[in-house]
């Protein structure tokens, strides 16, 4: 039998949205932890929480497993973990309840835990892992399994004497080189694939080269790998997409990092070794727009076969950027959209409404912004408090019993600004089906233009115009009595 059950708490059937996509990548951090364990000599367990149907299947296994330690280690590189729905945080707290009531040990890593490590602690955890937890968990299972003291191992809460203990933060890994490829093995990935096909015709999988984010912005939270930034070699990243395209077939990858390639030289020397390797791979990344304006960057990236660029816009106002510390300029969202383009490389903008002092005026600007630069998607959001935050701390005065949303697209606004909370759920859907009219037309102009270049999503685009054209007139005219 196992040494250690190890679980994750992302349960896709309770995001509607993401299980609509179906758009499933594994526990990407959660299979870091279960490969440094396997390193270690622990013999372990898993059970995968993304296709569960609810906390109860996991049951059996820690019925198995009754008497041992029993880890709940969340995948930090999912920005949907990072926001802490309430529907996850349910459901661990389920978990942790009856692994207590059968005797574990309960372990829990994850930025929820670290923000409310009392309230986990209350609800029956041992202990928290605390920032980057892969060491900090070796250590605590050997001092369990040693019967010895864990007082002196950092980046740990654990009540003692009735009280919550909070040792010293952990220093983050430095060589991440050094740690053992992801257990992969570990993750049925026909269930991935077969998903990933039948809804959107290719199988994609999840990489990251990079942990934290040494950029400012006030209302990003880092609870987990911090404001260091640490990368991989190209080498090794290279070596792990050998491995997967050898292993599972998928030709599509989506690197997870905060900010992809910020390591100076690091693009080119990952593009060029992609060339050598004749990888034939599409792949999309995270960056800022502050960082794409290398038109030789640029270059690199689409010889290597990047497909998309998601940039954090957030606004088409620089007073709100500003706000924000975003430390970016419109003008150089402008600048980098152009490169992309350049180079058949798809732009897409993360927009965010309602940042505290948002006028009228700003969100014009942002709109402006979009219709004029047309990305090829975009994913908006209201501005969402997190602990730990700048943004957080100027608004946790009215944050009263909601504080997290049940899902990810629940888009509740938790605190006042200059509109309502239905006026940003109105305008969100508002924006989203005037932007998917905008590129039904540019499709058709295309058609007329370059009809032989004309590609799937474009084709559909055209086709749901019939759609969009009268549901972007109806939330527009609803906005307009909100």
């Amino acid at each position: 039998m196992a040494d250690i059950l190890i679980t994750n708490t992302y349960f896709m059937r309770f995001d509607p949205k993401r299980f609509k996509q179906m758009q499933p990548y594994p526990p990407l951090a959660t299979l870091y932890a279960a490969s440094v364990l396997r390193k270690n000599n622990y013999d372990i367990s898993f059970f995968d929480t993304v296709f569960a149907e609810s906390a109860k299947q996991i049951f059996s296994q820690i019925e198995n497993h009754a008497g041992k330690p029993f880890v709940i280690y969340d995948d930090g590189f999912n920005y949907l973990t990072k926001m802490c729905l309430v529907n996850m945080r349910d459901a661990c707290f389920e978990m942790i309840q009856f692994a207590k009531e059968k005797g574990c040990t309960v372990i829990v890593s994850s930025s929820d835990a670290t923000d409310h490590s009392q309230e986990y602690i209350d609800r029956g955890a041992d202990y928290i892992l605390i920032g980057e937890a892969e060491n900090t968990l070796i250590e605590l299972l050997d001092a369990i399994k040693n019967n010895n003291s864990v007082d002196a191992i950092n980046g740990l809460a654990y009540l003692k004497n009735g009280t919550l203990i909070k040792t010293t933060k952990r220093e983050v890994i430095h060589v991440l080189d050094s740690l053992p490829l992801p257990a992969w093995d570990l993750i049925d990935m026909t269930l991935y694939q077969s998903n990933w096909i039948e809804r959107n015709g290719y199988f994609s999988l999840n990489l990251t080269t990079t942990r934290g984010c040494p950029f400012k912005c006030n209302w990003c939270a880092k609870p987990i790998y911090g404001n260091r930034y640490n990368s991989r070699s190209a080498q090794n990243v290279v070596d792990e997409i050998k491995l997967l395209v050898n292993t599972y077939g998928n030709k599509h990858f989506w690197f997870c990092d905060d900010i992809f390639g910020l390591k100076p030289g690091w693009i080119k020397t990952f593009s060029e070794l992609i060339q050598q390797e004749k990888l034939d791979i599409r792949f999309k990344i995270q960056c800022r727009a502050d960082l794409l304006l290398d038109e030789n960057n640029i270059e690199h990236l689409a010889k290597s076969g990047c497909d998309e660029i998601w940039v954090g816009a957030e606004s088409g106002s620089q007073k709100i950027l500003d706000a924000m510390d975003k430390g970016t300029t419109i003008e150089q969202i402008h600048q980098a959209t152009h490169l992309m383009k350049k180079y058949d490389i798809k732009p897409c903008f993360f927009l965010q409404f309602g940042y505290l002092g948002e006028t009228q005026e700003d969100i014009d600007a942002t709109l402006h912004m979009l219709f004029d630069l047309m990305p090829y998607d975009i994913g908006i959001s209201v501005s969402y408090p997190l602990p730990g935050t700048l943004f957080f701390e100027r608004v946790k005065h009215e944050l009263k019993e909601k504080q997290n949303w049940n899902d990810s697209d629940e888009l509740a606004l938790m605190f006042t600004s200059t509109f309502s909370g239905k006026y940003y759920k109105q305008l969100h859907r508002y924006v989203h089906k005037r932007f998917r009219k905008a590129q039904g037309f540019e499709g058709i102009k295309k058609a007329f233009t370059h009809p032989t270049q004309l590609s799937k999503s474009e084709v559909k685009r055209i086709i749901a115009l019939p759609y969009f054209l009268p549901m972007s007139y109806w939330n527009k005219l609803k906005l307009q009595f909100i």
